[in-house]
């Protein structure tokens, strides 16, 4: 087996000529750590386990004789191809919409509230425009979607597309259109406007409270008038500096 390498050929061969069962069983085990410290990356349960046990007896030729935790695996199953997993078509028209834009249709046919149908077919259609530019990497044109559509309805949809077609898809969805309805409707009568508390914060509290704050400075004399000098009340340090020194 290539992803083993040669090294590990050639270990197996070595192992299947020693004459001593334990000693060949206790070197098995040891190959088998070998090979799992060559592909890391694999999880280490026990599936892969027993992987790695198939793969030593299969790179042996099935000649491997020792005491493995798992069953070696029989040569019929070695060559033997998979099961073919069938797909049922199910004769669908558009393979790329798949088989729940069918189901979407026979729901929303059977819908009786014609805005609800409305708005059902109108999801679809929309949903169907996802589906092509996934699969077909371009932007269809409506009426193309709209023909496909009436198509996969077989007719019984006509008043819905034929709205569709005139006056564009509705934007409510099948499930949440009465309500958003309602609770837009609930949301604009209960509310109500509120008070600007900016202009009662910055106005008659901020002047009750820091009078002096925005108070004009009427000394043109002084033009530190109005900061706050927190230097005015600390010793003047430098008053020795303009005393004398004795003989100048």
């Amino acid at each position: 087996m290539k992803e083993y390498g040669s090294n590990v050929q050639k270990l197996t061969d070595h192992i299947v000529k020693i004459e001593d069962r334990t000693k060949r069983t206790l070197y098995a085990h040891i190959l088998v750590e070998l090979m799992r410290q060559i592909h890391p990356n694999m999880r280490d349960n026990q599936d892969y386990t027993n992987k790695l046990w198939d793969d030593l007896y299969i790179i042996s030729g099935f000649e491997l004789d020792v005491d493995s935790p798992y069953p070696p695996p029989s040569k019929e199953s070695l060559g033997k191809k998979p099961l073919k997993v069938g797909y049922n078509q199910q004769n669908l028209m558009y393979r790329h919409y798949g088989r729940n834009i069918d189901l979407l249709l026979d729901k929303a046919i059977n819908t009786e509230n014609e805005e609800d149908r409305l708005a059902f077919v109108s999801y679809i259609f929309r949903l169907m425009r996802s589906f092509f530019n996934t699969w077909n990497k371009d932007n269809p044109e409506d009426h193309v979607l709209l023909g496909q559509l009436e198509l996969l309805a077989k007719g019984r949809l006509k008043e819905e597309i034929d709205y569709i077609r005139k006056n564009g898809p509705v934007d409510a969805s099948p499930k949440d259109r009465n309500s958003n309805q309602d609770r837009n409707r609930n949301n604009h009568q209960s509310f109500k406007a509120q008070p600007n508390n900016n202009q009662d914060r910055q106005g008659p509290s901020n002047q009750n409270n820091n009078p002096g704050r925005n108070r004009p400075n009427n000394n043109p004399n002084n033009k530190f008038a109005g900061r706050n000098n927190t230097n005015n009340n600390r010793p003047n340090n430098n008053t020795n500096n303009n005393r004398r020194k004795p003989g100048i």
